[in-house]
C-alpha cells in the first residue's frame, strides 16, 4: 500500500452474502438451459437434433447481441435514483426472466400433434429472446458491481468466489430438485421408463416453476441487502465531460478498451472458460444416457457431484490465489479439466463408480477456471468502473457466440438423423466430451502462456 493511502474498509459479511445471491435466479435458469434444454426438446418434445440446436443457438446469439448493448447502456444511463444504474438493470432483467422462462419448459400452448416443427420454433423464439435479454441484464449489472463494491484484488477475488459459491448452491438446488422429482416419479409409477419421453413433460414443468420461485426470493434479498453507490446525474455528466490532464484520472471509454492487448487476452480466456463449462454441462446428459447407457437419474446425480466438488474448491480459491497468484491458480484448474478429458478418452466405457470420480475432477476444474477468469476481468477493469459493464458485456459476447456456434456445429455433425440414438452416437458423444474439455483446455493453456509473459494490465495511457 502506498504511503498515506487510506486502507480499504472490508465489506460487511451480510452485504457480501446479499450481493452474492443476486445471480441466483440466473444461475438456476442457466443450469436448466444448458443441462436440460437440448435433451428436453429432443427426447421429450421430439424435436430433431438440428432444430433443438437452432433454438439454443438463437438464444446464444440473442444473449451475445444483448450483452454489449446492455453493458454500454448500463454504463451510460443513470437508472432509477434510489436503486442506482446497476440495480435498475438488474431489476428489469429479473422481471423479464420471470415472465419468459416458464414458457420454455412447457409445450407449445397453441399447438397440436399436427403442428409443424418450424411453427413450434417460431412459438418459442420470442420467449427465448426475452429471456436472454433479461438474463444478460442481470448478469452484466451484477458483475459490474464487483469493482464498485471492492477495490483490492483480494476483495474482488473473494466477492467473485462468494458469487460462484452461490452459483454452485443454485446448481446443487436444481439437480437435487431434479433427483427428487425423478425419485418421486418412480415411487408414484414403478413402471415408469428409465428413458426420457413425453411422459416427463410435467416433471420438467414442475422443476422450472419451483426453481423460478426460489430464484425470485433470492433476487429480493439482493435488492434489499445490496447498496449501490448512487451518483447524481449532474456528477455523471461532469465525469463524462471533464477535461483532465492527469492520465490516471482519464475516463476510460469503451473505445479505449479495444486498443488494449490485455482486453483480448482476457476475452479469449473467458470464451474458452465458458466453452468448457457450458458445453460440458450441455452434453453431459446425452453422454451419460447415450454413450455410457446409464439410467436417466444420472443426469441429476452426476451434475450434482460436479457442483458439490466445485463448491468445495471455491472455498479454497481466495487463500490459494493469494499465495500462488490468479494466473497460476487458473492453470491448476485447466489441468484438472484436461485430466477429466484424459479419463473419458482412455476409459471410454467407464462405469457408474468411475464416472463419479471424473465428475469430481471436472467440477473442481470448472469452478477454478470460471472464478479466476472473472477475477482476471475484474483486475483488468481496475479503477475504470465507469466502463466496466462494457468490458463484462464484451467478454460475454465472445462466450455466447462461441457456445451457440459450438452447439449448432455439434448438432449438425450428429451421426443419427432420427430421434433415437444409433450405435455411432456412443462414440460421437464421447468425442464431444473429450473435445470440449481437453481440446479447449489446450487452447486455453496456450493463451494462458501469453498472460505469464505479458501480465494483464492497461498498457496504453
Amino acid at each position: 500500500m502506498e504511503q498515506g493511502a487510506v486502507p480499504e474498509r472490508a465489506l460487511p459479511l451480510c452485504r457480501r452474502l446479499c450481493y452474492a445471491v443476486g445471480h441466483f435466479l440466473n444461475d438456476l435458469c442457466a443450469s436448466l438451459w444448458f443441462t436440460y434444454l437440448l435433451v428436453y426438446l429432443h427426447a421429450v418434445l421430439g424435436f430433431r437434433s438440428t432444430a433443438a440446436g437452432a433454438l439454443l443457438l438463437l438464444g446464444q446469439v440473442a444473449d451475445g447481441v444483448c450483452t454489449p448493448l446492455v453493458g454500454y447502456e448500463s454504463d451510460r444511463v443513470p437508472g432509477v435514483k434510489r436503486l442506482g444504474k446497476r440495480k435498475t438493470w438488474h431489476l428489469l432483467g429479473t422481471v423479464c426472466v420471470l415472465l419468459s422462462f416458464p414458457f420454455l419448459f412447457n409445450p407449445c400452448l397453441a399447438c397440436s400433434s399436427s403442428t409443424p416443427e418450424w411453427a413450434q420454433i417460431l412459438y418459442f423464439s420470442p420467449f427465448v429472446i426475452l429471456f436472454q435479454f433479461g438474463w444478460a441484464s442481470v448478469q452484466i449489472s451484477h458483475l459490474s458491481l464487483i469493482p464498485e463494491l471492492a477495490s483490492s484484488e483480494g476483495a474482488k477475488v473473494e466477492l467473485t468466489a462468494f458469487r460462484y459459491a452461490f452459483s454452485v448452491v443454485a446448481n446443487i438446488t436444481l439437480y437435487a430438485g431434479a433427483w427428487l422429482l425423478f425419485h418421486f416419479q418412480r415411487n408414484v409409477d414403478p413402471d415408469a421408463s428409465d428413458s426420457l419421453g413425453p411422459a416427463d413433460i410435467p416433471l420438467f414443468r414442475s422443476l422450472s416453476l419451483i426453481m423460478l420461485c426460489i430464484g425470485a426470493v433470492f433476487s429480493l434479498i439482493f435488492h434489499i441487502g445490496t447498496k449501490e453507490n448512487v451518483t447524481s446525474p449532474e456528477n455523471e455528466r461532469l465525469i463524462r465531460n471533464s477535461q483532465v490532464t492527469d492520465s490516471q484520472s482519464t475516463e476510460f471509454k469503451w473505445k479505449h478498451w479495444l486498443k488494449e492487448p490485455s482486453f483480448y487476452q482476457v476475452a479469449f480466456l473467458y470464451m474458452c472458460t465458458r466453452l468448457i463449462v457450458n458445453l460440458s454441462v450441455t452434453y453431459m446428459s446425452v453422454y451419460l444416457t447415450n454413450s455410457l447407457m446409464l439410467p436417466k437419474r444420472f443426469i441429476a446425480t452426476i451434475p450434482l457431484v460436479m457442483y458439490v466438488s466445485g463448491f468445495a474448491s471455491s472455498l479454497a480459491m481466495k487463500p490459494v490465489s493469494k499465495r500462488i497468484g490468479i494466473t497460476t491458480t487458473y492453470l491448476v484448474g485447466v489441468l484438472l479439466v484436461f485430466g477429466f478429458a484424459v479419463c473419458v478418452f482412455v476409459d471410454w466405457s467407464m462405469g457408474a463408480q468411475r464416472v463419479y470420480g471424473a465428475a469430481v475432477m471436472l467440477g473442481a476444474g470448472s469452478a477454478v477456471i470460471l472464478v479466476m477468469s472473472l477475477s482476471m476481468t475484474s483486475t483488468l477493469i481496475g479503477k475504470h468502473t465507469q466502463s466496466g459493464a462494457f468490458v463484462y458485456g464484451s467478454m460475454s459476447l465472445t462466450d455466447k457466440l462461441a457456445n451457440g456456434l459450438g452447439v449448432i456445429l455439434i448438432q449438425s455433425l450428429r451421426p443419427c438423423s432420427s430421434e433415437q440414438c444409433c450405435p455411432d452416437c456412443v462414440w460421437f458423444y464421447r468425442d464431444v466430451m473429450v473435445t470440449v474439455t481437453g481440446g479447449v483446455a489446450i487452447a486455453t493453456a496456450l493463451c494462458l502462456l501469453t498472460v505469464f509473459i505479458w501480465p494483464i494490465r492497461i498498457r496504453k495511457k
